[in-house]
C-alpha cells in the first residue's frame, strides 16, 4: 500500500501553515502543533529535518520558530516527502540498485515504472502554494486521520513478579 507517512503529513501541514502566515515572522513548532492538534515532539523533529534539508530556516530569539527558506511556489510535495522519508519506491526494482530477484522474468516492471514515474510527477507538480489554497476543512480531516488511534494494537500486560517463598 502506498501511504504518506505521519512525518511527511506533518511536514506538509507545517509548510502549508508557514506559507499562509507572514514569512518573515514564521511560527514555532508549539504554535503549529497546537493549531493542528499534532504531537509536539514529533513535529519538532520534522521541522528540524526540513531545516537541515534547506526547506525551512530557523528564526532565533524569544519569538523564534521556523519560516520557509524559499518561495512556496518553488517547494513541491515531493520535495517535502523526499526530505523527510527519502526516496519514494513503489517496488523493489525502483530502488537505487534497480533489481529484484525476479527482474529477468518480470512482466510488470514496465507498467509499474510508468505508475512510479506518474506518482513522482504528480507529487513534484503539487506546490505548497496549491496546498495553501486548499480549504481548511480538508486539513482538519487530515489531522483527524493522523491523530486517530491505531486499531488492533496489541496490549502488553506485565506479569506480576513471583513471590519469594
Amino acid at each position: 500500500m502506498l501511504k504518506l507517512s505521519k512525518k511527511a503529513d506533518y511536514g506538509l501541514i507545517a509548510l502549508r501553515h508557514l506559507a499562509m502566515s507572514d514569512t518573515s515572522a514564521g511560527a514555532s513548532a508549539r504554535q503549529i502543533a497546537a493549531r493542528y492538534g499534532l504531537p509536539l515532539p514529533l513535529l519538532s523533529k520534522v521541522l528540524q529535518r526540513l531545516a537541515r534539508k534547506g526547506l525551512l530556516e530557523p528564526v532565533y530569539g524569544a519569538r523564534g520558530g521556523y519560516r520557509l527558506a524559499r518561495d512556496p511556489s518553488g517547494i513541491s510535495a515531493l520535495d517535502v516527502i523526499l526530505a523527510i522519508d527519502g526516496p519514494v519506491i513503489l517496488a523493489p526494482c525502483f530502488d537505487k540498485r534497480g533489481r529484484c530477484t525476479r527482474s529477468s522474468r518480470c512482466t510488470l516492471r514496465g507498467p509499474l515504472r510508468r505508475v512510479h514515474e506518474g506518482i513522482l510527477r504528480l507529487l513534484g507538480g503539487i506546490m505548497i502554494t496549491e496546498l495553501r489554497e486548499a480549504p481548511e476543512d480538508q486539513w482538519v480531516q487530515i489531522r483527524n486521520l493522523s491523530a486517530a488511534p491505531a486499531r488492533n494494537r496489541r496490549h502488553t500486560h506485565r506479569r506480576a513478579p513471583k513471590e519469594s517463598r
